[in-house]
């Protein structure tokens, strides 16, 4: 995005808004009378409607202001808040976001103000008594006086805007002041000097006024006064009011609330400023750049005898890692913003489902790489819709075995080191194992009295086009989708597990890397290659001699602290066809299933790698994650333990037997 096209910065600024209105329509659906909820929805939509007129999204603006109306009828207590009406205004925020990119059909948009009205229409019988106006709604109306700050137009602030606000209100005799306009010679066309007086006559509460001005209150000069007379006696242009040379307010500008809209806004002003993703992309590659130069440095630098070289080398290692680590935490989001997009989506499939749902997340502030977070969105989708339509019983059937109507879907994320674990737990029905185990055998995926753990029973379930609904639902059913998932789970380097107890509920758990871009890694070299093994799944170093590597052959299994841990041989894997060394090391990992060895020549050493793409003829090489570039230009492979592993049993096996 550039920062000098405006209409790209309103889209993004309008994203922004209507995901606020989308939460606050989401909390007031479970609080329907919470009177800072509905000021909230209709703060948002009143920000929205006046930002898409200054920028010329008529459509946008026209759409929204009727939205604007009804929750400002909820909020003078006109008509209660129903369950419909937010519903409906959550449709019309969904078209307003097509209005915002320019792909709106005009019928849709009738079809949900038809909607609208009738939600509406329908509170409006059922609304309460109205209540005792406060003392200040008594007066016959209000004389406003004001003049905005002359850099106001500059800014975006259309003042035409605010006084067609101020004739919404009620009867309003507007009167300009045009007495601090400067000669002609010295007229600045984008200045504004002209200020006004406006005598609003009808039952109008003071805070409907201030709500006209929150968003420019801050710097303007503002007198909302209450006409004393009766509205028969008020003249039909009332006599000028005296400019006012400080703003009069009822919020003070000195020490603003945090509660203030203002406040908010110029808080967030001075704590962040808005970056591009692209920008940051680009300067992670640099540092990625600038990592792979310092390990060639350094090497240099310790190949010869100059102590200046050694130490110049050294400093710009430690710089290199500082801002390397500045550019990791630049990188981190924070879950809780994959999680909040979920919230729509559980109470679109309530009412679909005809289910009752409640949403629980847990460890929203855990952070991961912006990228991470784009690429586990689809994903937990279908997961969601899973624990949904296939987990969760219907109410009478909970009733039924003793649980509460309301089943529950529950998000948590924690790290654990360098990963981290995202869960997916519902307390509905569980997977039946039985039918499970009756479908992989009818698609061909195991035979039928082949023995599986329970962990490979329940990975079945992400096999291409298995499903063991009974019926094919909008939402699932169709064997399209969880194998999807598990590709793209592994595609980020990460891995997922299931668990399930009948008549309790299932826990999904992905454990995925906290960066895509640079990691640290244990080089290690098998044969003549060197291949990297993240360091987030090493637990130890042990050497392997000749003597015990013979004595091992045909089992592959070594006593660790009385536990006996399988290993792989990483030369016969990728057919070094050279001699062992006299005194291999063993690589100890872990792994969802448990700690497994690796078999290598030598270990290196640690190494900061940044990560690089497979080209488009290695991509098929499942075995390994990416690669790297090491300090001397050479190319080193980074390791998929996952993959690794689950290719490298059955190839034990085949030594085995043929041993």
């Amino acid at each position: 995005m550039s920062g000098d096209d405006p209409i790209a910065a309103f889209r993004v600024e309008a994203g922004e808004v209507l995901d606020a209105v989308e939460q606050g329509l989401l909390d007031l659906g479970h609080d329907l009378g919470n009177v800072d909820l509905v000021n909230a929805v209709f703060r948002g939509l009143h920000t929205l409607k006046g930002s898409g007129a200054m920028f010329g999204f008529d459509a946008l603006a026209g759409f929204t202001h009727h939205c604007e109306t009804a929750f400002d009828r909820v909020r003078k207590g006109q008509v209660p808040a129903t369950a419909a009406l937010v519903s409906v205004i959550l449709s019309a925020q969904d078209h307003m976001r097509a209005l915002v990119d320019g792909d709106a059909p005009k019928a849709e948009g009738d079809a949900i103000l038809a909607r609208l009205q009738a939600a509406i229409d329908e509170a409006s019988g059922t609304a309460p008594a109205a209540p005792t106006a406060p003392v200040a709604a008594k007066r016959t109306g209000w004389q406003v006086s004001f003049k905005l700050p002359v850099d106001a137009m500059a800014n975006g602030t259309n003042p035409l805007m605010l006084l067609d606000e101020l004739r919404e209100l009620g009867e309003a005799t507007i009167v300009a002041r045009t007495d601090a306009i400067p000669p002609l010679s010295q007229l600045v066309p984008t200045e504004c000097h002209v200020g006004w007086d406006v005598t609003l006559i009808g039952d109008i509460k003071r805070d409907d006024i201030e709500d006209v001005f929150i968003f420019v209150m801050d710097d303007m000069e503002l007198t909302i006064e209450p006409l004393a007379v009766d509205a028969e006696d008020v003249p039909a242009v009332a006599a000028p009011i005296a400019v006012v040379e400080e703003p009069v307010m009822a919020v003070p500008t000195a020490a603003p609330t945090t509660d203030s809209p203002a406040a908010r806004s110029t808080a967030k002003a001075e704590e962040s400023v808005r970056v591009p993703a692209g920008r940051l992309d680009a300067l992670m590659d640099r540092v990625g750049e600038l990592v792979i130069a310092q390990s060639r440095l350094s090497q240099l630098a310790h190949r010869g005898q100059d102590l200046v070289l050694r130490s110049v080398s050294e400093e710009i290692e430690r710089l290199a890692g500082e801002l390397r680590e500045t550019m990791m935490v630049l990188r981190m989001v924070p879950v809780g913003s994959l999680f909040s997009r979920f919230r729509r989506l559980i109470h679109d499939l309530s009412r679909d489902t005809g289910k009752t749902i409640e949403f629980e997340t847990e460890g929203e502030a855990t952070e991961v790489d912006k990228t991470v977070i784009e690429r586990l969105f689809d994903p937990m989708v279908h997961l969601i819709r899973n624990s949904c339509d296939h987990g969760l019983e219907t109410p009478e059937d909970r009733a039924t075995v003793g649980k509460p109507a309301a089943g529950t879907v529950r998000l948590a994320a924690h790290q654990a080191g360098g990963e981290v674990v995202i869960t997916i737990r519902d307390d509905g029905r569980g997977i039946n194992r039985a039918r499970v185990r009756a479908k992989a055998e009818a698609n061909g995926l195991i035979q039928p009295d082949q023995a599986l753990s329970d962990h490979d029973l329940l990975q079945m379930i992400f096999a291409p086009g298995f499903s063991t609904a009974a019926t094919v639902t909008n939402l699932s059913g169709r064997g399209v989708g969880m194998d999807v998932v598990k590709r793209t789970i592994e595609g980020l380097r990460g891995s997922i597990d299931v668990q399930s107890t009948e008549g309790e509920g299932s826990l999904i758990a992905l454990r995925i890397p906290l960066t895509l871009a640079i990691i640290d890694g244990l080089l290690v070299r098998v044969g003549t290659g060197r291949y990297v093994i993240p360091l987030t799944a090493v637990e130890e170093c042990i050497e392997l001699s000749l003597e015990d590597d013979l004595r091992h052959r045909g089992r592959s299994l070594i006593t660790l602290r009385e536990k006996l841990v399988p290993f792989l041989r990483l030369r016969e894997m990728f057919a070094t066809d050279t001699r062992p060394d006299p005194f291999q090391k063993i690589v100890v990992v872990a792994t969802p299933q448990g700690r497994v060895g690796l078999v290598v020549d030598q270990i290196i050493g640690n190494h900061q790698t940044v990560i690089k793409p497979m080209s488009a003829l290695h991509q098929g090489a499942a075995t390994f994650a990416g690669a790297t570039i090491l300090g001397d230009g050479e190319v080193a492979l980074i390791l998929d333990i996952a993959q690794l592993i689950a290719l490298g049993q059955p190839h034990e096996e085949t030594l085995r037997a043929a041993g």
